[in-house]
């Protein structure tokens, strides 16, 4: 069970949903703009990703290739190559920026999360009082970064992405060396969006039975049916990303969800979590409702003293508050003790 800000994560715990703006944004109004609507959405968290473009690419022409949303009315898409660099750019923000930000999710009463990539952004999210550090799938080998983030003491959030298990279970060593065990781990498929054969939503009940950690799970996917089956899956965490328009030209935005989507995105998590936490079978303490439904033995005909009684004499009727079919040796073969009008409900006091 790990604990952030006034909730905690795990197997115990409610599903934690966190609504993703860090692709997203475009300058600090927009970045509001979408804590207002995760607010809104009653979400647990919002997350950004705080970068220097400048700093994490080495070469400003590195293509990258994503697909946008054509016409939003019939879902066309068009795919697009871009600067990897310009993509980035887009994100950035001040750090005075940054420090507002997390003041207008504290305003709003909503957790203020950040992928970083770089050790002054670590430094700049602890000193404004983040709970918790997220570290990119790309960087789960940056185990200088990694090393830091836990010294923090904040609860480190890993995306595993195309990782292998090794790596993962490195990376996690390497936070537990420094006393830190507040760890999430995602299960996070790639893609922009994910295929479907890359989901594989069976990692999370992998992933949960190899560290003892709440297990997230990042979707890349249109709508969020594969975050109902997450849930269902025993995900402790769902992070799904939202924009202020899918149609937008630039990665992420067209399997985003929009303000209307992402409230009822949200409703529905809480609905099937809900449906699906109790472990006890309930039946209905009513008995009169219970059994209403059910059958009882009748007689199909009428049936005179002495006759005995066998299957073709009889048949099952509503309401069960008789002798139920179950109880069919208990009549069958018996003697009828006095005349049984046809349409009677045959009791035990009526054999002999």
């Amino acid at each position: 069970m790990i604990k952030i800000g006034k909730k905690s994560i795990g197997d115990n715990a409610p599903c934690y949903v966190t609504l993703e703006a860090g692709p997203t944004i475009d300058g600090f109004d927009s970045a509001k703009k979408l804590i207002e609507v995760a607010a809104k959405c009653r979400a647990d968290a919002i997350k950004f990703q705080i970068l220097n473009a400048d700093q994490l690419v080495a070469d400003k022409n590195q293509l990258f290739e994503y697909k946008i949303l054509a016409n939003k009315l019939s879902g066309d898409t068009k795919t697009i190559n871009e600067p990897l660099f310009d993509i980035l750019k887009r994100r950035e923000l001040t750090d005075e920026e940054w420090i507002e930000t997390k003041k207008v999710c504290d305003s709003l009463d909503i957790e203020f999360f950040a992928t970083i990539f770089s050790e002054h952004h670590l430094e700049l999210i602890n000193k404004i009082g983040a709970s918790t550090v997220k570290i990119a799938s790309s960087d789960i080998n940056h185990i200088p970064l990694i090393t830091k983030a836990a010294r923090t003491r904040m609860c480190v959030q890993l995306d595993t992405g195309n990782a292998s298990y090794e790596e993962i279970d490195f990376a996690i060593k390497k936070i537990e060396e420094q006393g830190n065990k507040n760890i999430i781990i995602h299960h996070c498929p790639t893609g922009y969006p994910a295929h479907l054969d890359n989901v594989q939503l069976t990692e999370i009940s992998k992933l949960k039975k190899l560290f003892p950690y709440p297990i997230a799970f990042s979707d890349h996917t249109p709508g969020w049916h594969m975050n109902i089956a997450a849930v269902c899956m025993g995900a402790n965490m769902i992070e799904k990303t939202i924009t202020l328009d899918r149609a937008t030209p630039s990665v992420e935005h067209m399997f985003s969800l929009e303000e209307k989507e992402a409230t009822s995105f949200v409703r529905e998590i809480k609905e099937v979590e809900q449906a699906i936490k109790d472990t006890e079978r309930k039946l209905n303490p009513d008995l009169k409702k219970r059994y209403a439904t059910r059958r009882s033995i009748f007689s199909k005909s009428h049936i005179q003293k002495g006759t005995k009684i066998t299957e073709e004499l009889i048949e099952y009727r509503r309401p069960g508050f008789g002798l139920g079919p179950e109880r069919l040796d208990d009549i069958c073969f018996k003697l009828a003790k006095n005349d049984i009008p046809a349409g009677t409900m045959i009791g035990l006091d009526q054999v002999m």
